[in-house]
Parts: structure tokens; sequence; C-alpha cells
């Protein structure tokens, strides 16, 4: 798995992208060359000056198709310019948003039945990617723990983020998988990053 410090490492690398994307206009490529793959997932919260923390774009990618470094730049420059929730985030809000990198495991199907799904889960280990036959939906684990979610309630909100009625969970023709994720924030904009639920 990932340690704390290559964790920073991926949060400055989103920090940076977005930065030199949206002040310098370029697209960087990073100059390692980490092999490995993984599902990766970049969020930005916008912080006030009360020191509160709103959703300001999230993207990623599930599945680990892309090497850890070129998925990051890639996840964090659409979180900052195409999560269709908001608008692109401008050049003079990049000071007060702070950077959180989540790097997935491979997603594992949930082979329980429905009624037992509360047995499988559990409240801020695992995130969830339901399949249904109109579309599919992702909520990362640390999202569960931050609302205050019981095992319920998840999945009726990963329903509703599939675009499905919330009991779509008990279809037989829905699939439900788990994954868990390695999340590194910044402490405040520009700050020391920290694990996060590590």
């Amino acid at each position: 798995m990932i340690s704390v410090i290559e964790g920073a490492e991926l949060v400055i690398l989103a920090r940076t992208a977005v930065e030199k994307y949206l002040l310098e206009s370029v697209v960087i490529r990073s100059e390692k060359d980490m092999q490995q793959k993984a599902g990766i997932f970049v969020t930005l919260n916008y912080v006030t000056t009360s020191k509160k923390e709103y959703l300001r774009g999230c993207i990623g990618f599930p599945l680990p198709e892309k090497p850890v470094y070129q998925g990051v730049i890639e996840a964090a420059i659409a979180a900052a310019t195409e999560d269709p929730r908001f608008p692109p985030l401008d050049k003079h809000e990049i000071g007060n948003i702070i950077f959180e990198v989540s790097v997935l495991t491979p997603p594992q199907e949930i082979k329980a039945n429905p009624a037992d799904y509360g047995k499988e889960i559990q409240i801020g280990r695992d995130g969830l990617i339901l399949h249904w036959r109109f579309g599919s939906g992702l909520l990362l684990p640390q999202v569960a723990v931050e609302l205050k979610w019981d095992v319920k309630e998840y999945l009726s909100n990963i329903c509703y983020k599939a675009g499905a009625p919330p009991d779509v969970w008990l279809d037989q023709g829905s699939k439900l998988y788990k994954f868990q994720a390695a999340v590194f924030k910044e402490v405040e904009p520009r700050g020391n990053v920290i694990g996060v639920g590590l």
C-alpha cells in the first residue's frame, strides 16, 4: 500500500498539477515513473475564513487502469475543471483549496445476499460502487463517516449517487462492489499532509 510519505507526495503532485494548469495553462507530466496502477480520486474542498470545508470538486478513476502519478495529475485537473456539479475552479480560489488524494484498492463484488450486506460493509473502511441497469455510482469510504450514515443510509445513498431508486441495491440485476482507500489530505491549503483514517 501507499506510505504516508508517498501519499504526501501525491497530494503535492495534485496541487502542483492544478496550479500549473490554472496559472500557466500547461498540463504537466510527472517526471516520476510510478508504474503501480491503482484507482485514484482527487477531492477539492474549499475552506472558508471560519475554517468550514465545502466540496468544490471530486473526480477520479475507480479501476486500477492508470499508473498512480498519471491518475493523480489527470484526476486533479479534472476535479478542478470538469466536475459537472461546480463551475471550473478559478485561479483566485486555489489559496483556499485543500487537496485530498484517495488511492483505491481494486473493487470486489459483494456476493452475499443483499439482506446480509450489513455484515459485509464496514463504515469508514469500505467505499461502495453500485452498477444497475441504467448506470453506476461510487462513494468513497470517508463520505459515510463525514455524513454519519449507518449501513442502510449508505446503501440508499449509493443508489441515489447512481441515479437509482434508494432500494435498487436489493434488485438481483444490480451489482454492489466494495473497496478500501488510503486517503491523504492537506491539513490546510498548501499545508502539511496527513494520512486520514490510516
